[in-house]
């Protein structure tokens, strides 16, 4: 006596043994973009950040007593005022002009392909060490760069 199946065994198993097989991938998908989501919500927020106030509107031109330039060359060389420093020496500078009666403004111009690392370090060796006037000269050069 011959056996029948059922229809749920029909539906699973392809009649003709020597057909393609069929695999339904939306449900891979589906599970695959679910923990994709998952994975980027549990990853940690970054908690290294530099505070820099920048202006909101346009700014006047006013008379500056003493402006220090501070520039960043491809080769991540840290010029006062066109004189080579290094960061600890950045930092001594700068708690000199910010300790005067009327703080100096500096300048920082960094230059469009120096490293982000030590452009991030020269602003927090500012910031550590009270320069409260920092302005960023000719920002709009590196418009097209972005």
């Amino acid at each position: 006596m011959r056996r029948r199946r059922s229809m749920f065994h029909r539906s699973i198993f392809r009649a003709d043994p020597n057909g393609d097989p069929d695999i339904n991938t939306t449900p891979l998908i589906d599970v695959m973009l679910v923990m994709l989501v998952m994975f980027i919500i549990t990853i940690p927020p970054p908690t290294h950040s530099v505070d820099v106030m920048l202006s909101n509107g346009e700014v006047l031109p006013g008379e500056i007593l003493d402006q220090n330039r501070v520039t960043i060359d491809r080769r991540d060389v840290i010029r006062w005022n066109d004189e080579a420093i290094d960061i600890a020496e950045l930092g001594v500078l700068v708690k000199q002009a910010s300790e005067r009666a009327e703080p100096a403004a500096i300048l920082l111009e960094p230059d469009a392909r120096a490293r982000y690392l030590r452009v991030d370090e020269a602003i927090g060796a500012i910031r550590r060490n009270g320069g409260t006037k920092l302005a960023f000269p000719g920002i709009e050069n590196y418009a097209g760069l972005i």
